[in-house]
């Protein structure tokens, strides 16, 4: 591929692997290009976003979802903010937590009728 970064196939081919299995996954999903970045919305809401860095695949289950999951995201050895968890592409995916954040973010906001929540 002429043109493209260290790195930028096999960024790109994980980050369409995970988006791929979230298609999969979760198929009542709706996926969506905002902001320029991949996510997923259920009834008009926000579930799931990302982003892609340098170093890692950046995803976005909103703060309600990383305050959650947060002793999983750290056993899982990634590392968090307060708005997203940073995969690093020379490590394994755990796609368990993505089911886990996705599932959470699906039930909690079922009633929720913003894109954010409040």
């Amino acid at each position: 591929m002429t043109g493209c970064k260290p790195g930028g196939l096999q960024h790109r081919t994980r980050t369409k692997e995970v988006l791929d299995w979230i298609t999969k996954k979760f198929p009542n999903l709706k996926p969506r290009i905002a902001w320029n970045q991949p996510m997923f919305t259920d009834h008009g809401t926000f579930i799931i976003g990302f982003s892609v860095s340098k170093h890692h695949l950046a995803v976005g289950p909103e703060r309600a979802g990383i305050d959650h999951f947060s002793d999983e995201i750290e056993q899982a050895g990634y590392d968090h903010t307060k708005l997203l968890v940073r995969m690093p592409w020379d490590r394994p995916v755990d796609f368990s937590l993505l089911e886990k954040m996705n599932a959470f973010n699906i039930t909690d906001k079922a009633d929720c009728s913003t894109f954010w929540r409040k």
